[in-house]
């Protein structure tokens, strides 16, 4: 598909997504308030989110990176995720809060979380710009979430299409529809 022939649809404005950051900024540093935070973020998609996002908690909060990956360069999961590279800090003891662009099958995060449990954190939560609960293959319920979307294929704000367009900054559908 050659997304620059189809029309985009919007789904989550620039406005709507500031906004959200706020409220989710705003939860976070009340319920991690006295706590050692340590935010993760997983690579590359979630990058732009999470840099906004602890603009906005108002708590001391370390951050640290991880990369996987369940997606080739298509529109699809392979279903397999692959550790690329691995959180480079200790994390015993501190509060982890697992940030990614999207949670579908939850298989990710689902293995994000069980990997950093054997780290021995205090505990660890996980919060998304976007869940697609109808994709589900593992049960796993975002700790916080962005926006709930229906099952399309999405674009913009850190996701990609052939590693292009993470720098659009809102999150659009491609449609089928030409422009």
């Amino acid at each position: 598909m050659d997304i620059e022939t189809k029309k985009w649809e919007v789904l989550c404005s620039q406005e709507q997504i500031q906004e959200r950051l706020k409220e989710l900024g705003a939860q976070i540093s009340k319920d991690y308030e006295g706590k050692k935070l340590m935010v993760i973020s997983l690579l590359k998609g979630s990058f732009i989110f999470c840099a906004d996002l602890v603009r906005h908690i108002t708590i001391p909060v370390k951050i640290g990176f991880m990369t996987t990956s369940s997606y080739g360069h298509g529109e699809s999961s392979t279903g397999q995720v692959n550790m690329v590279a691995d959180i480079s800090d200790d994390i015993e003891g501190y509060d982890v809060l697992v940030v990614d662009d999207i949670t579908d099958t939850a298989l990710t995060m689902n293995f994000v979380m069980g990997h950093l449990k054997t780290k021995n954190p205090a505990s660890i939560k996980c919060c998304v710009l976007l869940d697609k609960p109808s994709r589900r293959k593992v049960e796993l319920v975002p700790n916080y979430c962005g926006f709930e979307i229906e099952d399309k294929f999405v674009v913009g704000y850190g996701l990609n299409y052939g590693d292009y367009y993470r720098n659009v900054p809102y999150v659009f559908n491609v449609t089928n529809e030409d422009r």
